[in-house]
């Protein structure tokens, strides 16, 4: 698959930044205003997918909630299978879990115990990568399944919160903020 870009656009112009948000000192990156317009949508999912191609997935993995925007769209245009990493309780049948720790406490990723074959190309799916923790728990919890992960990308990547440093699988952003 290869993709030709149009014309270059700026993403960038497409994400609203909402200060103190979910609380005061947050400036939250939000892509609700990128995702609902359709032609912004498709460059960034057609730029997603031709990142993501390198990596040659079996299945893409996305964490809930906004992991499962980008992961969906790109399985189906990559022809690949799409799982969903979810919090507790939220997966019929038996799951798998990872608990891990935050900066501000603890929180645990839950996947299918089917959702993988052990050797399965995996990428790792999700809207932003700020401190890494969430994302460095979605690889752990994809390999003790018996996943090979091979990669993760993201929208958008906020380059000063160091999260890249925790992942040990070559990461692709979309967007990058330096501060």
């Amino acid at each position: 698959m290869s993709y030709q870009d149009p014309a270059p656009l700026d993403l960038k112009r497409y994400i609203r930044e909402v200060p103190d948000f979910p609380k005061a000192g947050i400036l939250f990156y939000d892509i609700s205003t990128l995702i609902r317009n359709a032609d912004a949508w498709q460059i960034a999912t057609a730029r997603l997918a031709e990142s993501v191609l390198k990596f040659q997935p079996d299945m893409l993995a996305g964490i809930e909630s906004r992991g499962f925007l980008t992961a969906a769209p790109l399985a189906m245009r990559l022809g690949c299978g799409f799982t969903m990493l979810r919090k507790p309780g939220k997966l019929p049948g038996e799951t798998i879990s990872h608990a891990y720790g935050l900066e501000y406490g603890h929180d645990e990723l839950h996947l299918q115990v089917d959702a993988v074959r052990p050797g399965q190309r995996v990428v790792v799916l999700d809207d932003l990568l700020a401190t890494g923790g969430t994302l460095a728990a979605s690889v752990d919890l994809l390999r003790k399944a018996g996943a090979h992960v091979v990669g993760a990308s993201v929208l958008i990547e906020l380059a000063a919160l160091k999260g890249r440093e925790k992942l040990d699988v070559p990461v692709t952003s979309l967007l990058t903020y330096e501060d």
